[in-house]
């Protein structure tokens, strides 16, 4: 398992607001009134089309006519995330910023043996929306309820499979059924589309993914939904209980995504960044289009987003210790 974890492709990094040291390499040089004097960028560890790129380019569109200035969303997907956090610590410069979930990088200590950047260099800026996570079965498993899942994992050990979509769903997964002492096997995939067939098919008994890719196949009646993992019930999926409502809190995360700036950015300017981005998204159709890619929208402060994340690192950190992994930052 301790291999497992070290070879998944995930990046972390993990800031509170208030502990951001300023460096003078990258000080924060524009005046809060003033800023943005120049075009500004949205650098994305993800592809296009992901649910983080339409929300990106959203709120760039918006946040392009208030500001007076262009915003350009680059995508700089690969590299397990390095390659877009390398260029955005790489830029040195506030206006540009990096777009995308916490879960990229929350769990990145625990994951790689040695960081290529130092965590420091990112702070919260904004929370946008939080991504719905599900916890899904194959319809011809006999559960009704994630309760009747580990009941029936716990009465049949080593007979059931689970897969999850990143490195830091993968720690947290183990960890909780370590944490509860269930055997259930890990499939790895490298292609969520199959995993998608093996659950529909019942090969794959346990399947945690972001709710928009399993959506279709759910409305299909080929997979069985049993919780969502988010602290709050979801708008996007109306009357479907959080893990937590079905007993097991150990299973909540919130797919939290937001916007994050230099360390060298002042918190005036990224509670005035989040300010602004908390006005584009009370646009309706915003809401309605981010919905539609299995997103709640949560705006927040970046206070609120770093303490978000700081606990989002907690539970990251406890299920790491669970299955004996240090982090590469102690």
């Amino acid at each position: 398992m301790h291999g497992l974890m070290r070879t998944a492709t995930i990046l972390t990094v993990t800031v509170s607001l208030c502990s951001v040291a300023v460096s003078p390499a990258v000080a924060q040089t524009t005046p809060v009134q003033a800023w943005p004097q120049r075009s500004v960028k949205f650098m994305l560890p993800l592809g296009p089309g992901s649910g983080a790129d339409i929300g990106a380019r959203l709120i760039a569109e918006k946040l392009a006519a208030k500001w007076g200035q262009p915003v350009v969303v680059e995508n700089r997907p690969g590299g397990d995330g390095f390659v877009a956090i390398n260029a955005f610590v790489g830029a040195r410069d506030d206006h540009v910023l990096l777009f995308g979930p916490a879960a990229s990088f929350t769990a990145h200590p625990f994951l790689h043996e040695k960081l290529p950047y130092d965590p420091q260099d990112l702070a919260p800026v904004a929370r946008v929306s939080s991504t719905v996570i599900s916890l899904g079965v194959p319809p011809s498993l006999a559960v009704k309820s994630l309760g009747d899942l580990m009941a029936m994992a716990k009465a049949q050990p080593g007979k059931l499979n689970w897969a999850s979509v990143t490195g830091a769903t993968d720690l947290l997964v183990a960890g909780f059924l370590k944490s509860q002492n269930i055997d259930m096997a890990k499939v790895p995939y490298r292609d969520p589309v199959q995993a998608l067939n093996d659950v529909a098919e019942g090969r794959l008994q346990f399947y945690w993914s972001s709710f928009a890719i399993v959506r279709a196949q759910m409305q299909a009646g080929r997979i069985k939904v049993l919780a969502i993992t988010a602290s709050e019930p979801s708008a996007v999926v109306p009357g479907m209980p959080t893990a937590t409502q079905e007993g097991f809190p150990g299973l909540t995360f919130d797919g939290l995504v937001g916007l994050y700036g230099t360390r060298g950015m002042s918190v005036e300017l990224r509670e005035r960044i989040a300010a602004d981005v908390k006005e584009a998204l009370a646009d309706p159709a915003i809401v309605s289009r981010l919905q539609a890619t299995g997103q709640d929208v949560v705006p927040g402060t970046a206070a609120e987003f770093a303490a978000a994340i700081d606990q989002q690192r907690a539970v990251v950190a406890e299920y790491a210790k669970i299955l004996g992994i240090k982090s590469a930052t102690q």
